[in-house]
């Protein structure tokens, strides 16, 4: 296994032939500027990956999207380097002298009593560094960026507040704070008075996500999977009330209902996101006519979609996400057009496998449209892989 330090020298190297002369127009043309959408790209993919892991996932895509997000850091370091501004060796540099400068505990003399010890430290070293480079402390809460998620930087507020003492002493104080909250919005929604609702509201949600961070669950983290807990149950709504034959937008209350519920079961019903790779609850047995040729397409693409190459066997080839185990095996092939649709995590995600089905299994690819593309595998099975809608 080669060493970080070689694989980076590699990446930095591949960064800077790719702005060279002759290298990648594209490369070539972007700036600061437009390099910022991809940037916040990339750091949500590797968000969608953790949470995937840590449902029981697989962890080579979050390696993945982790090396996609550190290309963007290699790019703009690339950027700083050509106008003589900074290196990514500088970019290394800094961050392990301010790293080593704030745990004086790990690589000097002091000596701490706990998490919070350090937390603290950590607090009163940044000032420090604050001072001597612009000649004043500044706030505890300078480092919190203005454009993060909401949920998010009321946690970090709070927490950054929390290293100079101003905290609640225990959580029943967190507690009757959101309690009395509430019932100030029910004041204000009584009134009617849109401004006060807003007011209160926000107070609302900001004790929230002090209350979040006071029991160690984050409060964006709770809501992200909140949000994919409500998109798979209508998800699955829709699917019964397709299977019922109700016709789009017709169902009724009740009937949607019922089924919400019926998600909820069987939601309940799964086991509880573990560490290590789950084992497939399914199988699907799929007899193909050429193994061989089977196994080197999929081999390709199943990384692609985040799946698991399994331990190959002369008379299979097995790939799973996780949750679900696609077994090929020798056998007459199902019906040409026979399909499945995957799910991907980005529209991103759907233009790298369409590279790399068009420069590597030409004539594979069948249709491609923003956010979505089909493609057929030797076998003659048509698989479609959508992004979630924006």
């Amino acid at each position: 296994m080669a060493a970080p330090g070689t694989e980076l020298e590699r990446l930095v190297g591949i960064m800077s032939r790719l702005r060279a002369e002759g290298g990648c127009p594209w490369d070539r043309e972007q700036d600061l500027r437009s390099l910022r959408p991809y940037l916040i790209e990339e750091a949500f993919e590797v968000l969608d990956e953790m949470d995937r892991v840590a449902l029981g996932g697989p962890w080579r895509p979050l390696c993945e999207e982790l090396g996609d997000l550190l290309f963007q850091i290699v790019f703009h370091a690339q950027l700083a380097a050509e106008l003589g501004e900074f290196t990514m060796a500088d970019v290394c540099q800094a961050i392990s002298d301010k790293i080593t400068s704030r745990h004086p505990h790990v690589f000097g003399a002091e000596q701490v009593d706990g998490a919070e010890h350090v937390l603290a430290n950590w607090a009163k070293l940044k000032a420090e560094e604050r001072k001597r480079k612009t000649g004043r402390a500044g706030s505890v809460l300078d480092g919190v960026p203005t454009a993060a998620p909401a949920l998010l930087r009321a946690e970090r507020l709070t927490e950054k507040a929390s290293r100079i003492g101003f905290d609640w002493p225990d959580l029943a104080g967190v507690r009757g704070k959101l309690d009395e909250e509430l019932r100030e919005l029910d004041e204000a929604i009584a009134s009617g008075d849109r401004d006060a609702i807003e007011h209160e509201l926000g107070d609302v949600l900001f004790s929230l996500a002090n209350l979040a961070r006071f029991v160690k669950a984050p409060a964006e983290d709770a809501l992200r999977m909140a949000s994919r807990r409500f998109t798979a149950r209508v998800q699955y709504i829709e699917a019964r009330l397709h299977e019922e034959g109700v016709p789009f937008g017709e169902a009724t209350l009740a009937q949607m209902e019922r089924h919400w519920q019926g998600a909820k079961a069987a939601g309940k019903a799964l086991p509880p996101p573990v560490k290590s790779t789950p084992t497939p609850s399914t199988t699907l047995n799929l007899p193909v006519a050429n193994l061989s040729a089977q196994r080197a397409f999929w081999d390709a693409v199943a990384p692609r979609l985040g799946w698991t190459v399994e331990a190959p066997s002369p008379e299979s080839a097995t790939y799973t996400d996780g949750a679900l185990r696609f077994r090929f095996h020798p056998g007459a092939s199902p019906a040409q057009g026979t399909g499945m649709t995957v799910e991907a995590h980005s529209a991103h995600a759907v233009g790298r496998l369409a590279r790399l089905l068009e420069s590597d299994h030409p004539g594979s690819l069948q249709t491609q449209a923003p956010g979505r593309l089909a493609f057929r595998d030797p076998a003659g099975l048509v698989w479609e892989y959508i992004a979630p809608a924006p």
